[in-house]
């Protein structure tokens, strides 16, 4: 049986994009560990929701999109602050996994320097930004339509938006 590929971001919120990149990969992968950056803080400006509220939002809009919860595993992975020893701490925090699939040129140079799994590029066919979402809620703009209907359902209810 083959690892499961990683797919690592902040979901800061869970957006089309992000929902588009888990399609593309489990197109070609049996299975991913879809790891939640920076998941000790929130109520912060740029990391505003919860590990438990991201969470639940990627996991109801996966299920809106029939995407079977045997196909994917959701874990935290804490923001060390160190880019050196960052790759090293994913390998020793989150199960074994394969392939690392980003549209981060960050986290692609930083795997690519350690050479242990393969990285793959994501198509980022719909370029959306979780900043610009974020600031689109704060000053009451429209974003309905850049995130899975799940995530706004979500997002109303916790933010009272």
């Amino acid at each position: 049986m083959s690892l499961p590929a990683l797919y690592i971001g902040r979901f800061q919120p869970f957006h089309l994009g992000h929902l588009d990149a888990v399609r593309q990969i489990l197109s070609h992968e049996t299975s991913v560990i879809i790891a939640i950056g920076s998941a000790q803080y929130s109520n912060t400006e740029t990391n505003p929701y919860t590990f438990a509220t991201r969470k639940q939002i990627i996991e109801s809009s996966l299920a809106e999109e029939k995407i079977s919860p045997e196909k994917y595993i959701i874990l935290p992975l804490n923001d060390i602050h160190d880019d050196a020893r960052w790759c090293d701490y994913a390998d020793e925090t989150l199960p074994h996994y394969g392939k690392v699939y980003t549209g981060s040129p960050v986290t692609k140079s930083l795997y690519e320097v350690k050479n242990k799994h393969p990285v793959i590029a994501l198509d980022l066919r719909l370029p959306i930004s979780s900043t610009a979402i974020r600031e689109k809620i704060k000053s009451g703009g429209e974003w309905r339509k850049l995130v899975p209907p799940a995530c706004y359902k979500i997002l109303k209810s916790v933010d009272s938006i």
